[in-house]
């Protein structure tokens, strides 16, 4: 059965600005009803950080206690803090979302993909969701090697006339295209810890450094796939069939490499060694908050243009077939790297502005330009819900219902 342990309320830590309560409330909840083990919350608004709340356990087994510097892998979470570093590339002029993706990298043409655009990449519309060839770690760990394969992918439906949540080929290609346009070719891990996180003095890594203590780590605590038959009520059910089902395109999207389709893997160091920039983005949760918070209030600061900005917080036109996700089996609506809000989840004000993306668990961090929020939820213990965790959304729901009023209320609030 998925981890459950005890965790007193008293071993919650951290401070919230003046009007934030409610959102402390909630998470003291989270560890008193809602059986988290170990977690962290941070909020900024308008460049200030008004809620810093963690506590419970980083690791439940022994009942090390989740500290301040904790850091935490975030899953898909990642997928959001590595499209900055594609963003910040657009605002360089280094990248054109709605040039064909070739232009950049002229092998990406084989198979019928010669008129993929970046826009259709990276909105999760270009069929690439699943890749063939199998790659083992060693193999992640020459990216070459994942380029070539990555290359020669063969689209799973024209590009464009559907979309299908690309869970850990996105970041690969996302990662080749920063290599092909940086004029240094760095891995969009360096590019990312060299551009945008040592400018904003954010403690988050795409590919764990050796010089990080291992023991700073939260440590995962996850389930195994056949406990969600047990969980039909949170997950939809036809995902839930589709993950059961190896020859699926939904299966096949999440289990290459096979030897990382658990959670608990992503407790192994050298699975974090490498760079899975759609999967294990390891930090603490205040840098994720505090890099969208920066995004919210234009991205000045790490040189973000506001045209950038204005594409982010826009959806992605839906494929010509629909907003039917053909991965996770449910409606979705993305945008160049990130979910937008949906009538199945909506976060950020009614305006839609709002942008991030949630990752496997129930951890979220998003951007939302029209309140100035940069939010960031990260946990240890894994939950059974695609989006709208309850003890994620219990603290979206304090901020935005309790905290920021009728200019955050939602029509169906």
């Amino acid at each position: 059965m998925a981890f459950k342990i005890d965790v007193p309320q008293t071993t919650v830590h951290g401070d919230v600005d003046e009007g934030y309560g409610p959102v402390a409330d909630q998470f003291r909840r989270n560890f008193a009803e809602r059986g988290e083990v170990g977690a962290a919350c941070v909020v900024y608004r308008d460049g200030v950080k008004v809620v810093d709340l963690w506590g419970g356990y980083r690791d439940g087994r022994d009942r090390r206690p989740w500290r301040e510097d904790t850091l935490v892998t975030m899953f898909s979470t990642t997928k959001g803090v590595a499209s900055l570093a594609c963003a910040l590339a657009h605002s360089r002029g280094l990248l054109d979302y709605d040039a064909a993706v070739a232009t950049y990298w002229p092998e990406f043409a084989e198979n019928g993909k010669s008129d993929v655009t970046v826009r259709q990449l990276l909105s999760h519309q270009a069929g690439l969701c699943a890749i063939d060839r199998p790659l083992s770690l060693e193999d992640l760990a020459d990216l070459d090697v994942v380029a070539d394969a990555i290359a020669q992918q063969r689209p799973a439906w024209t590009p464009g006339t559907r979309h299908g949540y690309h869970a850990i080929s996105l970041g690969w290609y996302e990662g080749e295209l920063i290599r092909r346009v940086d004029p240094a070719h760095r891995s969009i891990g360096q590019f990312f810890a060299e551009e945008i996180a040592a400018p904003l003095d954010l403690e988050f890594h795409i590919g764990l450094p050796a010089s990080v203590d291992v023991d700073r780590i939260a440590h995962l605590h996850g389930f195994r796939k056949a406990e969600m038959l047990l969980h039909m009520h949170e997950l939809p059910r036809k995902f839930v069939f589709a993950m059961l089902n190896p020859r699926s395109v939904t299966a096949r999207s999440f289990n290459n490499p096979k030897s990382l389709a658990a959670i608990d893997e992503y407790n192994r160091p050298d699975v974090l060694a490498v760079e899975l920039p759609a999967a294990n983005g390891t930090g603490r949760v205040d840098s994720v908050a505090k890099a969208y918070g920066v995004v919210a209030t234009g991205g000045h600061a790490f040189g973000l243009h506001q045209e950038t900005l204005d594409a982010l917080a826009i959806a992605a036109s839906p494929p010509s077939g629909g907003t039917h996700d053909v991965v996770l089996r449910t409606d979705t609506v993305f945008s160049l790297g990130y979910i937008k809000s949906f009538p199945d989840f909506r976060f950020g004000t009614a305006a839609g502005r709002a942008f991030g993306t949630p990752g496997a668990g129930g951890s979220f961090g998003f951007a939302d330009p029209d309140t100035g929020i940069g939010f960031c939820y990260a946990m240890n213990r894994s939950g059974f819900h695609l989006f709208d965790d309850p003890r994620e959304v219990s603290l979206r729901n304090a901020l935005y219902a309790d905290v920021l009023g009728e200019m955050a209320q939602r029509p169906d609030s």
